[in-house]
């Protein structure tokens, strides 16, 4: 079995955020180590998928209004508002992951081990007719093939990149629901999103980041690896995530399309 670390880091800026993660996908190139990591955001934050529509379709005026930050993700699917959530992240080497499919399989069951440690029964969504378009409607509007979902509602989103040999999956696990916010943000005639489901409906409280990425810990520690060691950001990482993060406080990035 491939080695796992985990890591827990402090919130962040939208690019910030985006740098780090995909400066572990390059080390997983390097290391062959797979890393969970557990992340939140330091004010609200509109995520736009890889592939997203975005230009023209998004008023700029209230996003700025509300001060709220946007970027764009490496990774493709939908819009996210992330705000009362709790992100995560798997970096790992693509020679031992398996095909897309498998890849998400896998990662999907340490998320449901984790959050049914919680006492969150959340459930695997099943294939679709067809898979929904990169378009201007969000990520929680409905749930795709492998996402979680709790009580018939989507829970979490998540996509995946691969590039050079190695894989980055993140998604957005909703404490609360703010994804409603969408529909202000956007031009042209709004439309109700449905309603998510949250870890607030359905543990009755709002859980911290820390106990969630302790639950996610133990969930490696029993299906993946048993001597799973937490990661530190050290000087190098640092460097890489630093190099980064110009590509994503670029505008010609964010709203390329």
């Amino acid at each position: 079995m491939p080695p796992w670390r985990t890591l827990l880091t402090p919130p962040a800026t939208g690019a910030e955020n985006m740098a780090l993660d995909e400066a572990l996908m390059e080390r997983a190139r390097e290391t062959g180590e797979w890393v969970l990591r557990i992340y939140a955001w330091s004010s609200p934050t509109l995520s736009l998928g890889r592939n997203q529509t975005a230009l023209g379709r998004y008023d700029l005026d209230e996003i700025r209004r509300r001060k709220y930050d946007v970027v764009r993700r490496p990774t493709g699917g939908r819009a996210i508002l992330h705000h009362r959530e709790i992100t995560y992240s798997v970096t790992a080497p693509a020679a031992h992951a398996g095909d897309l499919r498998e890849s998400y399989e896998r990662i999907n069951a340490l998320l449901m081990h984790g959050l049914r440690s919680l006492g969150v029964g959340a459930q695997v969504a099943a294939p679709a007719a067809r898979a929904a378009a990169p378009g201007i409607a969000p990520c929680f509007d409905a749930p795709s093939a492998g996402e979680l979902m709790l009580g018939g509602r989507k829970l979490a989103g998540s996509a995946q990149w691969r590039a050079d040999d190695a894989l980055l999956q993140h998604g957005s696990i909703l404490l609360e629901d703010d994804q409603s916010d969408l529909a202000a943000l956007t031009t042209g005639a709004h439309r109700d999103i449905p309603a998510p489901a949250t870890l607030r409906e359905a543990m009755g409280r709002v859980p911290s980041s820390s106990e969630v990425a302790a639950a996610l810990e133990m969930s490696v520690r029993a299906l993946e690896d048993l001597h799973v060691t937490p990661l530190a950001v050290d000087d190098a990482l640092r460097a890489r995530a630093v190099a980064l993060v110009v590509r994503y406080l670029d505008e010609g990035w964010t709203w390329r399309r």
